[in-house]
This record gives structure tokens, C-alpha cells and sequence, in this order.
């Protein structure tokens, strides 16, 4: 058995995932749009959008789609548990251009290295980083 997260957007689903790629987390590995090869296309537009995608990197897995009908992203995030400060600060920095900053980067009293950001697609996300530099 395998747990994945599955991202929905209404219409931003490539660029979101295009700036993933360009933030070094993967690349997209499989897509399918609305309207081609007989995929059924709800509303004219939405054709040409992402129906599903499949998103990988080394250690990311996720899925992604636009629906036109979807709800805001809340209540829940993505989480990278990373045990390299640098490479916890890039990433953080990266996916934070355009978002918000809701936790500086911060030793926390647990004793990790934590921050929190909504990036500017809506997609929450979580660093905890064990590296104690």
C-alpha cells in the first residue's frame, strides 16, 4: 500500500507545477488533459487543462489535476523531512517566492530545525529538517 497526495487547482495546475520543476523538486512523469485522446471535458474551459498528472522527484510523489469545481486547499500540507540544513533553507526559499512566509525557518523546542509556507499557488507546506547546525 502507498499514501500519496493529490493536489487539486482550479485552472493553475501546469504552472504550478511547472514552478515545482523549476524549484528542483521533479518533474512531471505522466499527464492526461481534458479534451484529447477522449478524455471528457466537463466545461470548453477546461479543455487543454490537466485532467491528472503524476509529479516525482527524489523522494516526492504526488498527483495533481485542475478542477474548476475545487475548493480552496486548507486543512491540510505537504511536509518534507529533510535532515540537511542547506538544502531545507533552498527549498524553503525557493517555493516561498510569491506565497507567505506563516513560520520563519526556526529552531523549534522539539529541537528541528521548522518553518511553514503557503506557496502562491495555495498549497501549504511544511520543512522539518533533524540537522542541528
Amino acid at each position: 500500500m502507498n499514501l500519496s497526495n493529490y493536489l487539486f487547482f482550479t485552472t493553475t495546475c501546469e504552472q504550478a507545477l511547472g514552478f515545482y520543476t523549476e524549484c528542483g523538486l521533479g518533474k512531471i512523469v505522466a499527464t492526461l488533459r481534458y479534451g484529447e485522446n477522449g478524455m471528457p471535458v466537463r466545461t470548453e474551459s477546461m479543455r487543454g487543462k490537466i485532467m491528472h498528472a503524476q509529479f516525482e522527484g527524489s523522494g516526492v510523489r504526488f498527483f495533481a489535476s485542475d478542477n474548476d469545481d475545487a475548493e480552496p486547499m486548507r486543512g491540510s500540507a505537504m511536509i518534507f523531512m529533510l535532515d540537511d540544513r542547506d538544502q531545507t533553507m533552498q527549498l524553503f526559499s525557493r517555493l516561498a517566492i510569491g506565497g507567505q512566509v506563516t513560520t520563519p525557518l526556526a529552531m523549534q523546542p522539539w529541537g528541528d530545525y521548522f518553518g511553514k509556507l503557503t506557496d502562491r499557488f495555495g498549497v501549504q507546506w511544511m520543512f522539518n529538517c533533524t540537522a542541528i547546525l
